[in-house]
């Protein structure tokens, strides 16, 4: 525990949070900027002498429930709150699941990406959000419940469409490997989330080849630059992967493009109009 260092940061958070934020009346006999050590204090439910002690660096190594409610009160970021906790030699709780919000401006991004194929997926690999296009060239996510966005799921459980794997993609095994890979990632970084647990024994008992992947503890794996979808009304699509880290939501940002000029190019061009109709629908 650094007393020093936890002290100068709890007088810094209090000091920029002026008491119009968080409801009090500002008064007219504050002689110093924020809160007073009283105010934080009854916001972070602890007495005023403790949370005194703190910031005189005197005070004993805060609990994680003491901890939780000044990061509260201060309203400290993620990365605040982390900070929060090294600095009083107690290592953050690991976060109960992974994030499935997606920031507005990557939601704006989508949307601006209409000559690309781009979506987000969380850490384990379930799809958040997803441009016009994408839903033409993979499927049309917005039909499904959220169970089955599970790109995970839908390459070692299905279902497969006329045949096709993942969507009829090139690299299908080569994306099982991968999607294994990063699932036994997610479950190191969120032990005990029911939602990563949960998806890990379906896997196991539905998927032999899952299982097999799973007892090789593999944690890494080359990228996939380019792929191949084979689209049922198109035809063949080539397009190069990026797949951009969101790393404060531990989400990834994909996009799928075309080289300029080349037939999966006319191909992607041709999705954005057909959109996901289904040509052999019945009218």
């Amino acid at each position: 525990m650094d007393r020093r260092e936890l002290a100068a940061f709890l007088r810094s958070r209090r000091e920029r949070i002026s008491p119009a934020d968080v409801g009090l009346p500002a008064g007219t006999r504050r002689r110093t900027p924020g809160l007073r050590r009283e105010e934080a204090a009854q916001l972070a439910f602890i007495s005023t002498e403790y949370y005194t002690r703190l910031e005189q660096a005197r005070g004993p190594r805060p609990s994680r429930e003491v901890l939780a409610g000044l990061a509260r009160a201060l309203r400290l970021s993620d990365a605040e709150r982390a900070h929060l906790h090294h600095l009083a030699g107690a290592p953050a709780a690991p976060p109960p699941g992974p994030p499935r919000e997606v920031r507005q401006s990557i939601l704006d991004l989508l949307r601006r990406l209409p000559q690309s194929a781009a979506f987000v997926t969380s850490a384990t690999l379930e799809v958040l959000a997803w441009n016009e296009l994408a839903a033409a060239l993979m499927e049309d996510f917005s039909a499904l419940p959220r169970r089955d966005r599970n790109l995970v799921r839908r390459v070692f459980l299905g279902p497969d469409q006329g045949g096709r794997r993942l969507y009829g993609v090139s690299d299908a095994d080569a994306f099982a490997r991968h999607a294994a890979r990063r699932l036994r990632a997610a479950a190191a970084r969120y032990p005990g989330a029911p939602e990563v647990t949960g998806l890990v024994d379906e896997l196991l008992a539905g998927s032999p080849e899952f299982a097999r992947l799973w007892a090789s503890h593999e944690v890494e794996g080359p990228p996939t630059l380019c792929k191949t979808f084979r689209h049922p009304m198109v035809g063949p699509v080539t397009v190069s992967c990026d797949a951009l880290d969101i790393a404060d939501r531990d989400q990834q940002l994909v996009i799928y493009t075309a080289v300029p000029g080349s037939p999966s190019e006319e191909a992607l061009r041709l999705l954005s109009v057909i959109g996901t109709q289904r040509m052999d629908a019945p009218r």
